[in-house]
């Protein structure tokens, strides 16, 4: 049985590899935060250049809104392997996921929200 601190970890390594692989960049840092059947991802520095480049050159925020639909988009579309890391690290069925992107500093939240407390040794 792994303690908290090694499921937040493995956790940071797998959401990592998930935005390397699926999405073009893997972040400068990720945090996790398990609290109850409460887990919170933080992630840094995830936007690639040309999303960086589109946020900035289309007038009146039009270029944050069309990132931030094709990130939605992409998320959805990658959510059970989302799901499917969450289950496997935690052992926890996930009921439901809510994420934000700032395109001002490149930083992302996830929230997700388990079918209960995971388990795990005390340390």
């Amino acid at each position: 049985m792994k303690t908290q601190m090694e499921i937040e970890a493995a956790i940071c390594k797998r959401m990592a590899r998930f935005e390397q692989d699926y999405m073009g960049r893997e972040p400068k840092a990720a945090i996790a935060h398990l609290r109850g059947d409460l887990l919170v991802v933080r992630m840094t520095h995830v936007l690639t250049a040309a999303e960086q480049h589109l946020v900035k050159s289309l007038p009146g925020g039009k270029g944050r809104d069309i990132l931030k639909e094709v990130r939605t988009q992409l998320m959805e579309t990658g959510r059970p392997i989302l799901e499917s890391i969450i289950e496997e690290v935690t052992g926890v069925k996930v009921l439901s996921m809510h994420r934000d992107i700032s395109t001002l500093t490149g930083e992302k939240v996830m929230i997700f929200t388990l079918a209960e407390a995971p388990c795990f040794r005390v340390e």
